[in-house]
């Protein structure tokens, strides 16, 4: 299942900041747009219905975490991405990614280190 951007952006949040109420995801939305408690509150069991979240009843309020690890989620939405417009090539999506973005030295060096660790961990 692919997320739509909003609940991407949910995703997101839970996974960095763990098990999290619907007024602490409201909170910490990274995009800065002004939503409803009610909205969010929608939202999360919406992607609670399409298996995306679980939720832990505390009291009278639920804390929502991610139903499957990051690298689970991002790998299916990436892999579709990569095969759909980029004809399946990892390097032409990770060219636009460098064109398309401010990267500066410090990043270009965690991006190499990163392939660096990725090769070691193949062979």
């Amino acid at each position: 299942m692919k997320p739509s951007k909003l609940e991407l952006q949910i995703l997101a949040l839970l996974w960095e900041r763990g098990a999290s109420t619907a007024r602490e995801v409201l909170e910490h939305m990274p995009d800065g747009k002004c939503r409803a408690y009610t909205s969010v509150l929608t939202m999360l069991q919406v992607m609670f219905k399409k298996g995306l979240v679980r939720r832990t009843r505390e009291g009278v309020t639920d804390r929502w975490r991610p139903a499957q690890p990051r690298k689970k989620i991002l790998g299916n939405y990436f892999g579709e991405l990569t095969a759909q417009i980029f004809g399946g090539n990892p390097a032409a999506v990770l060219q636009h990614f460098l064109e398309a973005t401010n990267v500066d030295d410090a990043e270009l060096a965690a991006i190499e280190r990163v392939i660096r660790e990725y090769k070691r961990g193949k062979r």
